[in-house]
């Protein structure tokens, strides 16, 4: 275990350009993949951003990927063929990357979709085709950046581009971010930066410079989650101050309602129950997606579908009051983490100078009302919000290349990161709501004499004991000489990269002299963290908790000094007891141990909460220990001198 030493550094990179090694290339794309649709940019030779339409002249292509015998479809085709192949076309898959087959949200995806998610064996979620076949959401995702990389290709007529900034939710955690990233690696697309959606559509409204610069909300609602992010905008600085959001909450949510409506409309008018019928359900799910983005412009349309099943059709009238209605209990989960975000960056609404709205479900003229009553302002309709994503990543991909210069963007990490230290007491080393990319470094020693390794538990959260946290981690540091406790140095270090991927890493750099076998060996041993599996509700409830028990918390925090104190003492005297007992007379080892064993039962009443003593009564069994051990030992030390005369 590992004891803290008040040492350290901090590197933020703040306001100045990480450092990259890159060459020279034409164009690197800005992908934003999204959960519905997915588009693609780049920065042309007049330094704009532009989209890059398909094949079929559209500027955004569906993110569904079909398999038919030996053939996979991507994008539009897709789409067009899920009626007739709904277990073999996997669309919404995005929800997906980097999860677990027992989280909440994937099994709530599996009773509302009609292909097959399957856990594999390492317990990650996957997709299974009517064949048999398994594929990882992040192949999917693969596919997905593979046809926007033919997209532009195309369009820009170089076959030679494999370079991209792809965007993610702001909320993905680490181990959804590498899953990204390794979607591009498997067709071989190169991800030089997963940046978050907000921060990109910041990107894109900022880099106008007759826009005027100031705090900006980006309010982003998309098909498959919802983000919040405020920025400071100066100077073509682009600092994230804060971000929230839901990873599993979007339009996909409103197209499930409304088709569990038609459904039960049905039902109730024939009484035939379509919801195991795929076709028709593939159907109703189509036009319940139509219905919805056409009420974002007219009152009142019709949901039509012909011999839905035999000869009976479905014909279902909408209002957009009636959507708004049903569409509620999706929309009151943006509010709470919008109230969240703009305290985390200590502000208020009237502080927010702009708010701008992207992802297709901000068209819902709901949405907007809700937006504007939340700020007290109507928000921005500056940026296109299906295309501002895709834009925002084309000018970091201009940034890196080179092409856009003046430009630097500081995202922030939404959990503070540490690591345990004696006691079970958490030592965060990089707090909630730091610029990224940043480098920490922290010296600790051991707690112990004689010590020869340090087991290393690296733990995310915001409470001061580790039990509290969410343990993302765990290495052993070894082969440290034997030496009284405290002397050891051990340096930990901290890093997360422009990405959100991080890095942690120790090392043994005790000064050792020149005769040692251990002189300018190198003992380093280092882990990525990939497994962090934190929700965004999980996230939540750990701020939540942080911030109701933060009193209690310090109290408790200092129980635990006190018996992470005791039990070194306790440690110390045992290993009197063991140098000089022999010599002592039993009933001095015996009330010596007494002291010890009721030392530990006061330390177990603590960390098991079963009794909170008082430190004072702690602190007296404690003086009494050393004063009859230290009694114990003049003794041996006279009798040893007597010996020897």
């Amino acid at each position: 275990m590992l004891h803290t030493v008040k040492r350290s550094t901090v590197n933020t990179y703040k306001r100045a350009h990480p450092c990259y090694t890159l060459r020279r290339f034409k164009h690197v794309l800005g992908i934003d993949l999204g959960t519905t649709n997915s588009a693609v940019a780049y920065v042309g030779s007049d330094k704009e951003p532009h989209i890059i339409e398909n094949e079929e002249g559209k500027r955004a292509t569906p993110s569904v990927v079909a398999f038919d015998d030996e053939r996979t479809l991507v994008g539009i085709p897709a789409k067009r063929q899920a009626v007739i192949n709904p277990q073999n076309t996997f669309f919404a898959t995005k929800r997906l990357i980097g999860r677990k087959f027992e989280d909440h949200e994937v099994q709530r995806d599996i009773r509302n979709v009609p292909y097959s998610i399957v856990p594999n064996k390492q317990g990650d979620a996957v997709l299974k085709t009517s064949t048999g076949r398994e594929i990882t959401p992040s192949e999917i995702g693969g596919l997905i950046l593979q046809k926007m990389q033919e997209i532009a290709g195309k369009q820009l007529d170089d076959k030679n581009i494999n370079q991209a900034v792809v965007t993610v939710p702001a909320y993905f955690n680490d181990s959804q971010r590498q899953a990204t990233k390794n979607s591009g690696k498997t067709v071989g697309l190169e991800v030089l930066r997963v940046i978050n959606e907000p921060t990109a559509a910041a990107l894109a409204y900022g880099c106008d410079k007759s826009r005027k610069e100031g705090i900006v909300a980006v309010f982003d609602f998309g098909g498959g989650t919802f983000d919040i992010s405020i920025l400071d905008i100066e100077d073509g600085v682009f600092e994230v101050r804060a971000t929230n959001g839901n990873t599993h909450l979007g339009g996909e949510d409103v197209d499930i309602i409304l088709l569990k409506r038609i459904l039960a409309s049905f039902k109730e008018k024939y009484g035939i129950d379509l919801s195991k019928n795929e076709l028709a359900v593939q159907r109703i799910r189509e036009a319940a997606e139509d219905a919805k983005i056409e009420l974002s412009k007219v009152k009142e349309t019709e949901i039509n579908i012909p011999f839905i099943y035999e000869d009976k059709h479905i014909k279902f009238r909408l209002t957009e009051e009636e959507l708004d209605e049903m569409s509620m209990p999706v929309i009151e989960q943006v509010i709470e983490p919008v109230k969240k975000c703009v305290r985390d960056a200590e502000l208020k609404f009237k502080d927010i100078d702009e708010i701008l709205l992207v992802g297709g479900m901000t068209r819902m003229p709901k949405i907007r009302n809700v937006v504007e009553e939340l700020f007290g302002k109507k928000p921005s309709t500056a940026v296109n919000p299906d295309e501002a994503v895709a834009l925002g990543a084309a000018i970091q991909g201009a940034v890196l290349s080179g092409q856009v210069k003046n430009v630097v963007l500081l995202d922030v990490t939404p959990l503070s990161l540490g690591i345990e230290t004696y006691g079970g007491i958490f030592s965060p080393l990089i707090p909630r709501n730091s610029a990224v990319p940043i480098k920490k470094e922290q010296m600790f020693s051991t707690a112990v004499d004689g010590q020869t390794g340090v087991e290393l538990r690296v733990y995310q959260g915001e409470r001061m004991l580790v039990k509290d946290n969410k343990l993302i981690g765990q290495f052993k540091l070894s082969d440290i000489p034997q030496g009284p406790k405290g002397t050891p140095q051990i340096s930990v270090q901290f890093e997360i990269d422009a990405d959100g991927i991080i890095n942690v890493s120790a090392s043994d750099k005790t000064p050792y002299p020149k005769d040692s076998q251990h002189y300018g060996k190198q003992n380093t041993v280092s882990i990525q963290v990939t497994e962090v599996g934190l929700t965004d509700a999980e996230v939540q409830k750990m701020i939540e908790e942080s911030n109701r028990n933060k009193e209690a918390d310090e109290e408790m925090r200092k129980y635990y000094e006190h018996a992470s104190r005791a039990e070194i003492l306790c440690t110390d005297t045992e290993v009197a007891l063991i140098q000089f007992g022999e010599l002592m007379e039993k009933s001095e080892k015996e009330n010596i141990q007494g002291y010890i064993n009721k030392i530990k039962e006061i330390i177990d009443d603590i960390r098991s909460n079963k009794k909170l003593h008082d430190p004072k009564v702690l602190n007296d069994k404690l003086n009494e220990m050393q004063k009859e051990c230290m009694e114990a030992i003049k003794k041996v030390a006279i009798k040893q001198q007597e010996q020897r005369q």
